[in-house]
């Protein structure tokens, strides 16, 4: 009998384990939110570190160099298929997506920037990170999370877990489409988008030459939420598998996520670290997948200390803000500490991530998660801003960021119109680099965390530049 992974699946939101083997269907959602169950539901990777070890590889691809951090290769390996099947997978999944977007998944740069650390006026003892996703398979990180997912389903499939034929879906108005478009082209899978009517035409038409089957979601006057979201889910509870960057709909996009924050601690590994990273936040994947890397590159030992998370939305719309707000009032409320509730955001945001307040802390988490209608829901008015690619109702994700902000010491940032535009052309100008407005939000809130707290230009920080300019 061959020993369990030691990568493991549950609900973050319930608690439910998933059942040995895990069948594709639990894997992407728990099955109590199936059922109806009001609670917030979201698989999570659980990873057993005193079984594994920081990678040694030296592969240019980075589902090859960091398998062995990847749930579907323990799924693989605890199910008899071999190292050398799964690398062959990944190579001839990654050949597939070169023949359509004439580029293989590889390790992006992630390199300190002087010029960008003279402009914002950094002390000779920190570091701006920059990590550049310009350059990655279809022009953005979301291509990551949706490997991620492909690999998971050609295994279970391999397996005789799934079908290899059931159709993909997703919901996005820009990067995760294209991803998703070019990934299933890739593994000839058939895709249906929900976008809204103001997508792009480059966007929408590049979606159809990929053979994508666009369904455009009209907003009812008055209506809160994500029609588009809406549309996905509603394929998806008619059996389309969710291919998407969402984490409640799919717990296995954070996997191929977290190759991207695996490739920051090896970038950083040797520099002293990280201090602090700074994510732009629209559903919440790759705030959730840097999140969960960073924690477990430090549980590895690849890193001294887990940073500080700081997220970054904009003023026309900040669901993640709200929420977080909301569980911080819980928490003063439980502890009966006024004084909590008037610090300043840096220092109460250090105060609770101190270790005398974790238990509570995991308690009203625990409530928010049995209450989620209390915590998140849909931004009121549909949100508008030149960073379209966060422009989501809702922050699906919220759990497992919020929870890494408060584990941390970080907190959620909002930026206005004014500071995307400011922050992109310094981007751009700095360090070359043709990213777009949703792609430098990190650094406009890293430029608005630099005012409020002049302490940190001592430290190292990492921004994330997640989108090219189309």
């Amino acid at each position: 009998m061959r020993p369990p992974a030691a990568s493991s699946l549950g609900c973050a939101g319930c608690g439910a384990p998933a059942p040995p083997p895990e069948i594709d269907s639990f894997a992407f959602r728990c099955a109590q939110a199936a059922r109806g169950d009001r609670r917030y539901h979201i698989i999570a990777r659980t990873l057993d570190t005193s079984r594994v070890d920081w990678p040694s590889d030296r592969a240019v691809n980075p589902f090859v160099r960091y398998r062995r951090l990847l749930h579907s290769w323990h799924v693989a390996r605890a199910q008899g298929l071999s190292d050398e099947w799964f690398v062959g997978l990944v190579e001839h999944v990654s050949a597939q997506v070169a023949t359509v977007d004439d580029r293989r998944f590889a390790v992006t740069p992630c390199a300190s920037s002087e010029a960008l650390a003279t402009a914002l006026a950094w002390g000779s003892a920190g570091r701006i990170w920059v990590k550049d996703e310009t350059g990655q398979v279809s022009g953005s990180h979301k291509a990551r999370h949706l490997m991620g997912v492909m690999l998971y389903l050609r295994v279970v499939e391999q397996l005789g877990l799934a079908s290899a034929r059931a159709r993909l879906a997703i919901a996005s108005c820009g990067n995760a489409a294209l991803a998703a478009a070019v990934v299933a082209r890739a593994a000839d899978r058939p895709l249906d988008v929900f976008v809204p009517p103001w997508a792009h035409p480059a966007v929408t038409g590049r979606l159809r030459t990929l053979g994508a089957v666009l369904h455009v979601c009209e907003r009812p006057t008055g209506h809160s939420g994500d029609p588009c979201y809406q549309g996905f889910l509603g394929a998806v509870d008619q059996g389309a598998v969710p291919f998407c960057v969402q984490g409640p709909a799919n717990g296995l996009t954070i996997d191929g996520g977290e190759t991207l924050g695996f490739e920051i601690a090896d970038a950083v590994r040797d520099h002293g670290g990280l201090d602090v990273i700074v994510v732009q936040v629209g559903g919440g994947a790759l705030a959730s997948a840097c999140n969960q890397a960073m924690d477990e590159a430090h549980r590895l030992g690849a890193v001294m200390r887990r940073p500080r998370l700081y997220t970054v939305q904009t003023r026309g719309g900040y669901p993640l803000k709200r929420c977080y707000d909301h569980v911080v009032d819980a928490i003063a409320r439980a502890l009966g500490d006024a004084e909590l509730a008037s610090m300043n955001e840096a220092d109460r945001a250090a105060t609770l991530a101190t270790p005398r307040h974790a238990d509570l802390v995991t308690s009203v988490l625990r409530d928010a998660a049995a209450h989620p209608a209390d915590f998140m829901w849909p931004w009121e008015t549909e949100p508008r801003s030149i960073a379209t690619g966060i422009l989501d109702d809702e922050t699906y994700d919220w759990l497992a960021v919020v929870d890494g902000m408060l584990r941390t010491g970080g907190f959620p940032l909002v930026v206005s119109e004014e500071e995307l535009e400011g922050a992109n052309d310094l981007a751009r100008r700095t360090t070359g680099i043709d990213v777009d407005h949703t792609g430098s939000a990190g650094l406009a809130g890293l430029t608005q965390l630099r005012a409020m707290d002049p302490r940190l230009a001592n430290e190292h920080v990492a921004v994330l530049f997640t989108g090219v300019r189309r």
